[in-house]
């Protein structure tokens, strides 16, 4: 994490205690040097499963950064591309590596499109949403998508229970909660609050069909789950 090119200790921790937007806008200029960049492998595996849903026209990647994501959308649409997310930086580091996509600046609770795009993507996101707010995030990119459009993301399966990264995760949700209950504003950021069973009910409630397939690339559990799924939730 702390390269040369990447954010410092000092800086983390400024980020930490700031808002999510002010802290995406301090960390925005470094941020692809982070491990919280979505990672090639994830935009490749993807765009994999994507080439076989298609076809798509436009598309939205929803809570976008700095733009790793927009690439899958420019390979599998024929139409226009977009970027949409809060921070300000963060959208200007997309801009400079993607000057060909549409950006816009909004919430994710108060997208500002009705049924413009045939495809949605989101990588990496969806902790930044509590379990309360995410039937909204996930009604407004459906009054996003034109009817039949699809919404697709990555779902990595959770740790073993007992495993060292089970523990980690728990570990940072924890001081996540510590930090919020003595710190505002809150920055919301959590990794076990995204579950499939979850966001599966959540998406049939918001009026889309669902279903996920593996990503073959990531290989499987010891029970024979895949250690990560591409949901699939197609609009009505």
């Amino acid at each position: 994490m702390f390269t040369p090119q990447g954010p410092t200790l000092r800086e983390l921790t400024r980020q930490a205690l700031s808002s999510v937007e002010q802290g995406y806008d301090l960390l925005a200029p470094k941020f692809d040097a982070t491990p919280f960049r979505t990672p090639d492998r994830v935009l490749t595996a993807v765009t994999r499963a994507l080439e076989g849903l298609g076809p798509f026209d436009s598309g939205l990647d929803v809570c976008c950064g700095t733009g790793a994501g927009l690439p899958v959308l420019r390979s599998v649409c024929a139409g226009r591309v977009t970027g949409v997310d809060l921070s300000t930086n963060m959208l200007a580091e997309a801009r400079r590596r993607h000057p060909d996509a549409t950006l816009v600046r909004a919430d994710a609770l108060a997208l500002p499109f009705v049924s413009g795009f045939d495809l949605a993507v989101s990588f990496g996101a969806f902790g930044h949403f509590l379990p309360a707010a995410q039937h909204t995030l996930f009604a407004q990119v459906h009054t996003a998508l034109r009817p039949g459009g699809t919404l697709a993301f990555p779902l990595p399966a959770p740790p073993p229970v007992g495993s060292l990264p089970y523990w980690a995760l728990w570990a940072f949700d924890a001081a996540m909660r510590l930090r919020n209950a003595l710190r505002r504003p809150p920055f919301v950021m959590y990794y076990r609050t995204f579950r499939l069973p979850d966001v599966r009910t959540r998406l049939e409630r918001t009026g889309f069909t669902v279903t996920h397939q593996p990503l073959p690339e990531f290989g499987t559990r010891p029970d024979g789950s895949p250690n990560c799924r591409l949901v699939v939730a197609r609009k009505s």
